[in-house]
């Protein structure tokens, strides 16, 4: 598969734009007394073997579930379809979330043999949205863009566990690492 041109240019300005939300917005999820010290959240190098265009298997029939949060509280989704890969010749499946009857997103959380290692141990997520299909219907799934949740900078944040669905056996060495606090 090609990857578009303008690519890396792009994610590199979308990490960036994280970065200055992360470090100068006051809805950051860094604690206050973390963002005089930030310098930026740590990455995989963009690789555009995580990249892929996929199609969505829809569900015939849409289930409910129930997914715990790390404040162990609930939320439910419903598990909409799923899309199939290939990391280093392992073929792989991740279900994929409705974010709620009115949006046409997608919810995206998965683990993978990195968690816990080199990136934030409950899982990373991505969010598909209507930008993210191409002219042919397909979905960019690009782990590049795979983001902790807001709960790995703080744990006044609540958020939703992955499900077990979406425990992959393979390495994603793509998308955000795991963060460190500045030392002050």
């Amino acid at each position: 598969m090609t990857t578009p041109k303008g690519w890396r240019d792009d994610l590199e300005r979308h990490r960036a734009d994280k970065d200055e939300f992360f470090r100068d917005h006051p809805q950051s999820p860094l604690p206050a007394d973390q963002r005089d010290g930030f310098e930026g959240l740590s990455y995989f190098d963009p690789d555009p073997d995580y990249r892929f265009e996929v199609e969505i298997r829809e569900h015939e029939t849409k289930e409910t579930i129930t997914v715990a949060t790390t404040t162990e509280g609930e939320r439910e989704y419903v598990e909409w379809g799923e899309f199939g890969f290939t990391v280093d010749g392992d073929d792989c499946t991740l279900q994929v979330y409705s974010r709620g009857a009115d949006d046409e997103g997608f919810w995206l959380p998965f683990r993978d043999e990195t968690s816990g290692e080199e990136t934030y141990g409950a899982g990373r997520y991505l969010e598909l949205d209507a930008d993210d299909r191409t002219a042919e219907g397909r979905w960019v799934v690009d782990f590049n863009r795979a983001y902790s949740p807001f709960c790995a900078y703080n744990e006044a944040y609540e958020c939703p566990l992955v499900p077990m669905a979406n425990w992959l056996d393979v390495e994603i060495r793509a998308g955000e690492k795991t963060y460190e606090p500045p030392t002050n």
